[in-house]
């Protein structure tokens, strides 16, 4: 549903993904997914359909499914690197950076398909702290939309997934944090057709609250 009136949820911990939901970096995926796609001879817009969320060699797989895991591996590690290098446009989601802030002292963690430069530079570029607790590409074997990220977050957090809410703007994000048994707030255009819990338009829509039982409740809408 969107959030008209206002909504509050509670939970224990909050896990965030990066691009989409704190970041806006959509120029610069569309600048080199579109390059990739123009050497491959794929179709941009397809293409652009599937690489949100997801980390780069899980999207080849799907957009060429007859290719070499290890190309798509070789692949991704030079697509990070022109990502990490292209931070033109790259800023925050509005409400981003008084989101984060209202976050310090209580339990969240990124969980995010890049890995650790590329968050690095996305975060910087966007003037964004990092959370203290990340889970990044390095961190797991498995891409969105398998929860194994988010499940690792609320590990780390010492919380039980079903106590967490996640963050996500894309498909893939919303599966995963499905999959790990989390409610799921939408943020952004994309995010409304997948069907998570509640969706704003940005950040701004959110305020939190902190429970004096050590609960973290959102004020949504």
């Amino acid at each position: 549903m969107t959030a008209t009136a206002t909504t509050v949820l509670t939970a224990r911990a909050l896990l965030l993904d990066m691009d989409g939901t704190l970041v806006n970096s959509d120029a610069a995926v569309e600048r080199v997914w579109r390059r990739w796609a123009d050497r491959h001879g794929l179709d941009g817009d397809e293409v652009m359909k599937v690489v949100h969320g997801r980390q780069g060699y899980a999207s080849m797989a799907l957009l060429l499914p007859d290719r070499p895991m290890e190309q798509n591996h070789a692949d991704n590690a030079r697509m990070l690197a022109e990502e990490t290098a292209d931070t033109e446009g790259v800023v925050a989601i509005p409400g981003a950076p008084e989101f984060l802030a209202s976050l310090r002292g209580l339990p969240h963690a990124l969980v995010t398909s890049a890995d650790v430069p590329l968050s690095t530079a996305r975060m910087a570029a966007a003037g964004l702290a990092q959370p203290d607790i990340r889970v990044t590409a390095e961190s797991v074997g498995a891409s969105k939309p398998d929860p194994e990220g988010f499940l690792k977050g609320a590990a780390e957090l010492g919380v039980d997934p079903a106590d967490c809410i996640a963050f996500e703007d894309s498909g893939a994000g919303i599966a995963a944090a499905r999959a790990a048994g989390m409610r799921v707030v939408g943020v952004g255009p994309r995010a409304g057709v997948h069907a998570p819990d509640v969706v704003v338009e940005d950040l701004t829509r959110v305020r939190v609250e902190a429970g004096a039982d050590g609960t973290v409740r959102l004020h949504i809408g």
